[in-house]
C-alpha cells in the first residue's frame, strides 16, 4: 500500500535486549517486502518509545497508518496503554491534518498462529513420533496475565482437535498447571515444549530451562542441545512462537484484515 504507513508496537524490556529482537526483525523484514510506504516500531520499555510514534509518519505520503501490537493477546498494554500512550480515540483516530490511525488487532490473534506453533513444534523435535509425543504450549499465567492465559488455551483446544499428538497440554509458569510438574503432568517417551511468548527473554533463556529441571540453561545452548534427557524422557524445547520469522507475515496480515473488519476502503 503506497500511501499506507506500519507502526509495530512492543513491549520491550529496560535489561534485556533479547525482548524487542523480534519485533525489531519483523520490522525490517517487512520493509524490504514494501508492502508499506513506510514501517516504523516502537516500544513501551524502549527507545523509540510509544510517544516518540507521534512523530512518525509526517511530512511524506502516507495518508493511513496501521497500528499493530506485537502481543500474544488482547490485554493491558494493548486495551489501556498503547491507546492512551498515541492518543488513539478508537479504532480509527483521526489525527489533525487528516491523517487516519488505525488499531489493529493484536498479532497473537491471528488464526495463522496455530499452524506457527505447530510449524514449531516440528522444527524443533523432527523425525519423533506425534502418537509418542506429548505438545505443551507454556504461558506465564498469574492474574495479571489472564488474557495470556485464555489465548494459550484457545490455541491448545485447536490443536488437540486436530489430533497430531498423543496429548496437548497448557502449563504455566506462575499458576497451575505448573510447567515445573511437566514429568507428572505427562506419560510419553517425548515432550515438546514451545514458549507462547513473543520473544526469547529471561523466561524463555532461564526462568523455563530451570522450573523443567535442566542443567544447562544459560544463553543459546538451552535450544542447542535438543533433545534434553529428564525424568526417563526425552525433552524438545523450542524457541519463543514469536521469534519465528514467518510471524512478520502475520502483522502484514493484521493490517490488511483491518479495513475488512472495519469496512472500511484501504488507500492504494
Amino acid at each position: 500500500m503506497e500511501n499506507a504507513g506500519l507502526l509495530i508496537v512492543g513491549h520491550g524490556s529496560t535489561v534485556n535486549a533479547d525482548s524487542s529482537a523480534p519485533t525489531w526483525a519483523h520490522m525490517r523484514q517487512i520493509r524490504r517486502s514494501g508492502a508499506f510506504a513506510e514501517v516504523q516500531c516502537a516500544f513501551w520499555k524502549e527507545e523509540p518509545s510509544l510517544r516518540d510514534a507521534l512523530l512518525f509518519f509526517r511530512g511524506g505520503t502516507v495518508r493511513d497508518v496501521y497500528v499493530v501490537p506485537n502481543f500474544i493477546s488482547e490485554g493491558y498494554f494493548t486495551q489501556t496503554v498503547i491507546p492512551r500512550e498515541i492518543e488513539l480515540t478508537g479504532a480509527v483516530t483521526e489525527r489533525p491534518g487528516g491523517q487516519i490511525w488505525k488499531y489493529c488487532e493484536p498479532v497473537g490473534s491471528n488464526e495463522r498462529v496455530t499452524d506457527l506453533l505447530l510449524k514449531r513444534a516440528r522444527e524443533v523435535a523432527p523425525g519423533i513420533n506425534p502418537a509418542e509425543t506429548t505438545l505443551v504450549i507454556v504461558a506465564h499465567g498469574t492474574e495479571l496475565n489472564d488474557n495470556s492465559a485464555v489465548a494459550a488455551k484457545r490455541e491448545v483446544q485447536k490443536i488437540r482437535e486436530r489430533g497430531l499428538f498423543a496429548a496437548v497440554l497448557n502449563a504455566y509458569m506462575e499458576e497451575p498447571p505448573l510447567i515445573a510438574d511437566w514429568a507428572q503432568l505427562t506419560s510419553t517417551p517425548h515432550v515438546v515444549v514451545v514458549p507462547f511468548f513473543i520473544s526469547d527473554g529471561l523466561h524463555s533463556y532461564e526462568d523455563i530451562p530451570v522450573l523443567l529441571g535442566m542443567s544447562q540453561h544459560v544463553a543459546d545452548g538451552v535450544f542447542r542441545q535438543n533433545p534434553h534427557q529428564l525424568h526417563g524422557r526425552s525433552l524438545y524445547y523450542a524457541r519463543a512462537i514469536g521469534t519465528e520469522p514467518e510471524f512478520a507475515n502475520l502483522i502484514v496480515e493484521q493490517a490488511l484484515a483491518f479495513d475488512a473488519a472495519h469496512k472500511l476502503q484501504s488507500v492504494a
